[in-house]
């Protein structure tokens, strides 16, 4: 079985594949913070007492603290279980749960202000673009794809004047839709900026 989950927007997802790739069971909540104490409650639900042998998860970017619950989950799992453990693109997760195909943007709310920002080429993901993490003007300078889709989808549409908006959430359900090489990165934290946070220096 392949268990999948994400946990780098407001949403905590996750959903339980067989070996052919059907779903078995899924749970999808917007929870908006909480991430830390919803998500091991979450996976004993959707496991039922069963076990992967294959885990995939969401290693951003987006929410700093959420990336990080999410990928210590996973290891903490794929230990217990001794199972492969796999990353996979959070935006490229929004990406393919948007119906038919086609040009986009993903557009997801980051820190300090700025959007998150990935365009992605058509059916399959394959040309997607570098993300990039800028002021919402300079967003809407750097992306051109008319549909916008994501937590910061109206945001961003709002600052360029154009384009079509729609508010999505990434879905573990469509974890197995995207490319290989987009769900097989290494299991580590990608953030859209350096952590605020730094180290003291020693005196």
């Amino acid at each position: 079985m392949i268990l999948a989950f994400d946990t780098s927007s407001a949403a905590c997802t996750a959903a339980l594949f067989d070996g052919a790739g059907n779903i078995v069971a899924r749970r999808d909540e917007v929870i908006g913070r909480g991430h830390s104490e919803r998500l091991v409650p979450m996976l004993a639900e959707l496991l039922e007492g069963r076990a992967a042998d294959s885990i995939l998860v969401g290693v951003g970017p987006g929410s700093f603290t959420g990336i990080r619950v999410g990928i210590a989950a996973a290891h903490g799992l794929a230990i217990g279980w001794g199972a492969e453990l796999a990353g996979m693109s959070s935006l490229s997760l929004h990406a393919v749960g948007v119906e038919g195909s086609g040009e986009m943007v993903v557009a997801v709310t980051g820190g300090h202000g700025e959007l998150v920002v990935q365009q992605f080429g058509g059916f399959g993901l394959e040309s997607a673009d570098e993300f990039l993490s800028l002021p919402p003007a300079e967003a809407a300078a750097a992306t051109g794809a008319r549909l916008v889709v994501g937590s910061g989808a109206r945001q961003l549409v709002d600052a360029r004047g154009w384009g079509e908006a729609r508010e999505t959430w990434p879905s573990a359900a469509n974890a197995l839709k995207m490319p290989e090489q987009l769900r097989s990165l290494l299991p580590k934290p990608i953030y859209a900026r350096a952590p605020d946070a730094r180290p003291k220096q020693a005196a």
